[in-house]
């Protein structure tokens, strides 16, 4: 069963009430949605929004707006520059318009158009059959994650608008020649729509303030933004303080769902009036269909509005050209919206979710998503012992609690689904423990390097998710492949701790397990369904964490090389955080033994001396690591100013020698090992300052290791200071 990637439409219901009738039925009511959608395909997304449509009417919404670029799909990417992305978005349209669907009711569609031969991002408003506007972006979102500005022009012709001449296509239906094209907003008989997209509300100076002066009362604002842990506040307050001074009703749509790419688009429809708001979708959904309405009186925005400095700033504002649309999108008389009977609305606050739950539930959904659309079985995993393992397995196992919950409740795509993935026709999960037994597999595979204590957690992790699991020695496979070494060469590679080996001799002999055991992960993910009487394949999930790609301390091409990665984003801090969370939240007891662990690779012998660390390996603790991401990506700081910051930060506790060696350690690691992230496995976005070279972090990855100019100053700025002391 194909699936799309989600998206939430949001409709709006304006009614007239009065002493007579029941107030609740007769007040203006926004109703918003979630529906999945994919990039390219055109057919499913056609169907969908017709179907959010017929719902909209059915509930008696007079506006229905979409999310950004609903036609082709938000993730279309370079394939915006093709011109059949652009004919078939037409052609959608054109369907959608020649039948009855847009009769009563005003619907804001988004797809790209070409105008005057340049590429836009627009929003289409149609009514009874016929295109009202055609509002372009204006500001377009072009850093971290987004590249529009690779496939789009931004309308620099602020307030202003043409006309554009519509395609043949869309001329056979509409009887429609040209339409207004530009920075318009539409005006209905008993009030006033202005579009926002996205990056529009992000920026200083947003549209939806001279429009809010001009006197538009609803604003729509059709998103496409990712999740990222703890960037929900944000998005929140903005929404809040749209409307906080200007007043008026913000509607906030949002795409949820992955479609087919690293990021998670989290919906968390909102529906805003006056700074407060009114009614909030979820931020993380298996649902195709997601609803969620607020009853909402028209007449407290303009109530709201009555200062006298707001009045000044706007009789002096600019206008907007008004599409005059021969609609009210209220139920009485034209005109009338509602009348002041001293109502008060109930307010409720935003919901988020503690860092710990996003990962427990983004990560998972994302999951979900791209195993219901890869067409494979299920999930394998290596299971190390250790806490990173651990969380991408866990992780697997809420996206089966959530899979269980969803079937449960009866959602019709998620049986299906389900069923399609284990082969089974009838099947129905159930609990979360026996859907995961079916679809996810987990390994250990240890040498003679591994320790009798991560074997046995890996296996009572196992146990208590219910994993299909197998435990194998593989001591046999590296002594074959140094076996061949020695005997091409006639010299054999040695360990350094134990053996007496070069640096060399020791890392090579630890590469060349991490390694075989990412060719044996694909060799059990192919044939371990074929082993348990199924066909198909599973996909390999990686372990890697965000602060092991940044370093670098990973070998390539080893379990770190996956077909995704669902904990590539996160923190070594926030997973740690997450694996006691999901300890207690999904009572799992095992996981506190991997809390206490110490984080191990296990590559060298073990020795009545020596176990091998992580943080000693690496020179640095996993906390130290996240603080010089951010500094690096965030706060884009070099060497030398990285240097300067911490020093204020850390100076209560380290002197400025320790700090200038640890700056330089991280920039040399960093630089040694920053051509690993171009072979990095695609994963899920979460951090703000991921190293995925992909997008997001574009860096040269080969670098002056030394920085000698760099380091240098730092040294001046030490020797400087330590002579002040």
């Amino acid at each position: 069963m194909t699936s799309f990637t989600s998206y939430s439409p949001i409709w709006l219901q304006m009614v007239r009430y009065s002493n007579d009738f029941d107030l609740d039925g007769w007040l203006l009511k926004p109703l918003d949605s979630s529906l999945n959608q994919w990039a390219l395909d055109f057919q499913g997304n056609y169907e969908r929004i017709v179907r959010s449509i017929a719902i909209a009417k059915e509930r008696g919404a007079t506006i229905r707006v979409g999310p950004e670029l609903e036609i082709p799909g938000y993730g279309c990417y370079d394939h915006f520059l093709e011109g059949d992305t652009i004919l078939h978005s037409w052609e959608v349209l054109a369907k959608i318009l020649a039948s009855d669907d847009t009769m009563g009711i005003v619907c804001d569609i988004g797809m790209p158009i070409v105008h005057k031969n340049v590429i836009y991002n627009c929003r289409v408003i149609v009514h009874d059959k016929q295109i009202l506007l055609i509002r372009p972006k204006m500001w377009l979102a072009n850093d971290g994650n987004y590249r529009e500005m690779r496939y789009f022009t931004p309308w620099m012709k602020h307030q202003q608008w043409e006309h554009h001449f519509l395609p043949r296509i869309i001329q056979e239906v509409t009887k429609q020649i040209k339409v207004p094209f530009g920075d318009c907003v539409v005006s209905t008989v008993d009030t006033c729509i202005g579009v926002e997209l996205c990056e529009e509300l992000f920026t200083p100076a947003s549209p939806h303030i001279l429009m809010g002066l001009d006197g538009v009362e609803i604003f729509t604002n059709s998103s496409a933004s990712h999740h990222e842990l703890r960037k929900l506040h944000t998005r929140v307050e903005l929404i809040k303080e749209a409307t906080l001074k200007l007043g008026g009703v913000y509607l906030y749509a949002n795409q949820q769902g992955c479609d087919g790419d690293r990021l998670y688009f989290d919906g968390c429809a909102m529906i805003a009036m006056n700074g407060h708001i009114i009614a909030q979708g979820s931020q993380f959904s298996l649902n195709d269909v997601e609803v969620v309405t607020a009853t909402i009186d028209i007449e407290d925005v303009r109530s709201h509005r009555t200062s006298r400095s707001r009045g000044m700033q706007a009789a002096g504002s600019a206008v907007f050209h008004r599409i005059e649309v021969p609609f009210a999108l209220s139920s009485g008389k034209s005109g009338e919206i509602g009348m002041d009977l001293g109502l008060k609305l109930k307010l409720s606050e935003a919901r988020f979710h503690t860092p710990e739950e996003e990962i427990a539930l983004g990560p998972a959904c994302w999951l979900w998503d791209y195993l219901r659309r890869s067409g494979t079985q299920g999930y394998f995993v290596p299971l190390s012992g250790g806490i990173d393992s651990c969380a991408t397995a866990v992780i697997v196992f809420s996206m089966c609690r959530l899979v269980f919950d969803a079937a449960t409740r009866g959602d019709k795509q998620v049986i299906t689904d389900a069923r399609r993935i284990v082969g089974d026709p009838k099947y129905m999960p159930s609990n979360p423990q026996e859907f995961c037994n079916r679809i996810f597999h987990t390994c250990y595979m240890g040498t003679e390097n591994s320790s009798a204590e991560t074997r046995k957690r890996a296996k009572d992790l196992s146990e208590a998710i219910k994993s299909y699991h197998v435990d194998l020695n593989m001591d046999t496979l590296v002594t074959a492949t140094v076996d061949l070494f020695a005997f091409v060469t006639n010299m054999r590679p040695r360990f350094r701790n134990r053996d007496g080996g070069s640096n060399a001799e020791n890392l090579a002999l630890q590469n060349i397990q991490a390694r075989l055991r990412m060719v044996l992960a694909y060799m059990f993910a192919q044939l371990l369904p074929w082993v348990r009487g199924r066909e198909g394949g599973l996909l390999v999930l990686g372990s890697a964490n965000v602060d092991e790609s940044l370093r670098g301390y990973l070998t390539k091409y080893d379990c770190s090389s996956a077909d995704i990665n669902p904990i590539g984003g996160i923190s070594k801090t926030d997973l740690k955080k997450f694996i006691a969370y999901a300890r207690d939240a999904f009572e799992i007891p095992i996981l506190n033994d991997f809390l206490s662990a110490t984080p191990t690779a296990e590559l060298e012998p073990i020795s009545e001396t020596y176990v091998q660390s992580d943080e000693a390996d690496m020179g640095m603790t996993y906390d130290e690591l996240s603080v010089f991401g951010r500094l690096r990506k965030v706060d884009k700081c070099g060497p030398y100013s990285m240097f300067t910051k911490l020093v204020h930060e850390w100076g209560s506790f380290l002197s400025p020698v320790q700090i200038a060696e640890k700056v330089k350690r991280f920039f040399t690691e960093y630089a040694r090992n920053r051509h690993k992230m171009t072979t990095l496995t695609p994963s899920y976005h979460a951090e703000s300052y991921s190293p995925d070279d992909n997008r997001f972090d574009l860096r040269p990855f080969l670098y002056p290791s030394k920085f000698p100019w760099q380091f240098k100053k730092i040294d001046e700025e030490v020797a400087g200071k330590t002579k002040t002391e």
